[in-house]
């Protein structure tokens, strides 16, 4: 029998093993894949943003729009900056970029990966491969777990660090509301966040695989009548509709989704305003006075874009430049600085860099990580309701829950 068993060796759970190992407690960590934090190795492109760069306990709560209070011990026991100096003793460097991400400065995430699989075991921790089918329980209290093999593994405490259900080919497929609802705990309904939107407008098919730039955009709740979110930097367009790192964030802040509920505006041209905007076009038309309308944006936009902001326009593609009037350019003014696409759904949660929803917080002890319902029964990382904004803050999430649970077991 071992002192603590954690099940899922994903950043929380690596977290949790090297902070239990090091205060002299046996561990095992049972994870389903051939190789632990198969989710941190996709993070951030493959580069893995590994927490966000903002000591503000406040601000940190902030950007977590759910449930964000009951991490206030986590959050305060285990801060970003403490996740960064543990990452750089394990030997990786570690740089600040926009919006106070932190990535590893060889950009590689399997370097994060590999200092928290030595954190977890250079202790005596041991990661075996399997996946754990039910909890063994006696009395109120659990004693451990049974895989799938059949394989009894006892244990003093108990930790839940399954991660949620999004990329399921990474191990994440749910297994740990399963487990936590065979110990009574209530599951608050899975849905997507940080995710990409589908949406109406067929010209978001003809973007296909555009990447905008520097644009800005507002998320507005049309029932009500509200800006939820507004954002500059980047966005994709996809075969569905839209994503990118502006648009994850905003799917963050669509609690309740409803078909056409939420549109996204985006402003192509930012830094201008609508006056500076039209004197721009004015002399790109004087330097295209002679062609049809549709060959005068080249200097202006993305080639693809050309096509559905002349569409939006309204102004004949062959018109020709010295022909266009006014009102006309007023209304390519309009366009480019508000165009307007309705958010049908969610993409599927599998998709879903993160998800929304699982053990319900008021039945976790947040000083502590441990049930309220079974005695020496921990739960840490993204199997707890609660989630935030893209940036690193979800990452940090898993270190300070694991740090917390790694603490108390």
């Amino acid at each position: 029998m071992s002192d603590v068993l954690i099940i899922g060796a994903g950043a929380a759970g690596l977290m949790a093993a090297g902070v239990a190992s090091m205060a002299g407690k046996s561990v095992v960590l049972l994870e389903r894949n051939d190789r632990p934090a198969r989710k941190v190795m996709i993070t951030g492109k493959g580069r893995c943003n590994v927490t966000n760069n903002c000591n503000s306990l406040d601000d940190l709560i902030a950007n977590v729009p759910v449930n964000g209070r009951f991490l206030y011990s986590a959050f305060s026991r285990f801060m970003p900056a403490d996740t960064m100096e543990l990452i750089e003793d394990m030997g990786v460097e570690l740089k600040t970029e926009r919006g106070n991400r932190v990535f590893p400065v060889s950009d590689k995430a399997a370097d994060i990966v590999d200092a928290l699989v030595a954190f977890a075991t250079d202790d005596g921790a041991k990661i075996i491969k399997g996946r754990a089918k039910e909890l063994i329980i006696e009395n109120g209290t659990v004693k451990g777990a049974v895989t799938y093999d059949g394989e009894k593994i006892f244990a003093e405490k108990v930790i839940i660090a399954t991660g949620g259900k999004s990329y399921p080919a990474t191990g994440s497929s749910g297994d740990g509301y399963i487990l936590a609802q065979q110990a009574g705990h209530t599951i608050v309904p899975i849905k997507p966040s940080l995710v990409s939107l589908e949406c109406h407008e067929g010209f978001c098919t003809d973007l296909m695989g555009l990447a905008l730039k520097n644009v800005e955009i507002k998320a507005v709740d049309t029932k009500k009548n509200k800006i939820i979110y507004e954002d500059f930097g980047e966005m994709l367009f996809t075969h569905f509709g839209v994503s990118g790192p502006m648009i994850l964030s905003a799917s963050s802040h669509m609690r309740e989704m409803e078909k056409g509920r939420y549109e996204i505006h985006i402003d192509l041209k930012p830094r201008l305003t609508a006056e500076q905007l039209d004197t721009r076009i004015l002399r790109d038309f004087s330097e295209n006075n002679n062609k049809n309308f549709i060959n005068s944006l080249g200097g202006l936009l993305p080639r693809k874009m050309i096509p559905v902001a002349v569409k939006l326009s309204g102004i004949r593609p062959t018109e020709k430049v010295n022909q266009i009037t006014k009102e006309q350019r007023q209304k390519l003014v309009q366009v480019l600085k508000d165009i307007k696409v309705t958010v049908t759904d969610f993409s599927p949660v599998e998709e879903a860099i993160v998800t929304s929803g699982g053990v319900k917080t008021s039945e976790i002890n947040p000083k502590t990580m441990e049930s309220k319902l079974v005695s020496n029964l921990y739960f840490a990382g993204e199997v707890i309701d609660v989630d935030a904004y893209t940036g690193g803050f979800n990452l940090q999430i898993a270190f300070s829950t694991g740090h917390l649970a790694g603490e108390n077991v």
